[in-house]
């Protein structure tokens, strides 16, 4: 619950501001896609986007990415919880079967048990 609150205390306000930010900066930047060419060698300026626009998507390119190279920097860790889970769930099972074997006592075990009781 309390995630849930900070989650949008911190969201709502980031997306006000980014709101105001793209209101802000609507006019037009030249975007070229050659930087070896001086722009103003150039005979055509290149693409006319709004800035908050290009901003956005650099933004998005650069979350992107980072999540993919913390994805692939988890993989180790992720291939050794699944190694762990497997043997988890390998020693459940034959845990349980001693738990089954055990609720079904033999003669000699309860012969066993008396014994000890008759020590006391």
């Amino acid at each position: 619950m309390i995630k849930r609150i900070v989650g949008w205390l911190v969201l709502v306000p980031l997306c006000a501001l980014l709101i105001v930010f793209a209101l802000a900066n609507r006019q037009f930047v030249a975007l070229n896609f050659n930087p070896f060419v001086a722009p103003e060698v150039l005979q055509q300026p290149g693409y006319g986007v709004p800035l908050f626009l290009v901003l956005y998507v650099v933004l998005l390119v650069g979350v992107m990415l980072g999540g993919i190279a913390t994805w692939f920097a988890q993989s180790q860790h992720r291939q050794r919880e699944r190694h762990w889970r497997r043997e988890a769930q390998v020693l459940n099972g034959e845990l349980e079967a001693l738990r089954k074997s055990q609720r079904q006592p033999s003669a000699t075990a309860l012969g066993e048990v008396d014994d000890l009781l008759e020590l006391r």
